[in-house]
């Protein structure tokens, strides 16, 4: 068994990966069901010839470049395990700074109205779903594909508070909602320009959940005007942004009304998270 794993990897790096041991291990996991420790102990034990056919097969296209998570089908998020695939977003783990922020800010709230915009998997939804079981939930979103894996993952994981919702964030139509103690978003926030030097990888993820207009503030700017005053006086926004956009967003969030106005560095030293409390009238 461990030279059919051998063999993937070498493919891999062959093929520029940059993290072969790693993808090959989780591959030969989701086709042999032994991870890198169990591959040890069956170390001696021949392969199943159409097993090592389906192992070759995902090899190959993690080589051409197909992102692993589409591949393995499902990701983890905090402690979630989320179903992903072509036309929704891949939860990163910088997103979870963002769950973890508005949470600290949610503290001493009992069971808070939360709205999560361009939700996608429902990664920050869910995420937050864990910390706060009981609060109201709604996860927005537009698209078809993204909407699809959203409405499996809210059933997947059990959270019933969870609420998906069609809608469009920069044309919201006549949607009614309560008011609200938290709005959250990991929106598309990719520059125009940006888009054209992607990682090949990158680009098998949606354009929709990327893209973010010329300069990557189309949505931001939607969430302040359209968005932010649904919030209740001491009500809390928590974005996720691109690297160098903090500062705009911070600027955004303060003429719609917010103070308290935080920015939180990633793992990376990366701005971001931006943050900020609707101020009480």
């Amino acid at each position: 068994m461990a030279e059919t794993y051998r063999k993937g990897k070498s493919a891999l790096a062959a093929a520029g990966n940059e993290s072969p041991a790693f993808d090959a291990a989780c591959l030969f996991q989701k086709v042999f069901g032994y991870n890198r420790q169990e591959l040890a102990v069956h170390d001696g034990e021949p392969a199943q010839e159409p097993k090592i056919g389906e192992y070759t097969a995902l090899i190959e296209e993690r080589a051409q470049g197909r992102p692993l998570q589409y591949i393995l089908g499902k990701w983890p998020f905090m402690e979630l395990e989320l179903l992903v695939g072509e036309g929704v977003l891949i939860p990163r783990e910088e997103t979870e700074l963002l769950v973890r922020t508005a949470a600290e800010l949610l503290k001493g709230k009992e069971n808070p109205e939360i709205l999560d915009l361009c939700s996608g998997t429902g990664a920050v939804a869910l995420g937050l779903a864990s910390l706060f079981p009981n609060a109201p939930i709604c996860a927005a979103e537009l698209y078809d594909g993204a909407f699809s894996y959203l409405q499996k993952n809210i059933i997947e994981t059990g959270f019933r508070n969870v609420k998906p919702v069609r809608l469009d964030v920069l044309h919201p139509g006549t949607e009614e909602f309560p008011p609200l103690d938290c709005i959250v978003s990991n929106p598309p926030y990719v520059t125009a320009d940006e888009m054209k030097t992607l990682q090949a990888e990158v680009k098998h993820e949606p354009r929709t959940a990327l893209e973010g207009g010329a300069d990557g503030l189309v949505f931001y700017r939607a969430i302040a005007d359209l968005w932010l005053p649904k919030l209740k006086p001491g009500g809390i926004a928590a974005v996720e942004v691109g690297d160098k956009q903090a500062a705009k967003v911070a600027s955004f969030f303060r003429d719609a009304g917010l103070g308290q106005i935080r920015v939180e560095k990633d793992f990376n030293g990366i701005d971001r998270v931006v943050a900020g409390v609707r101020e009480k009238d």
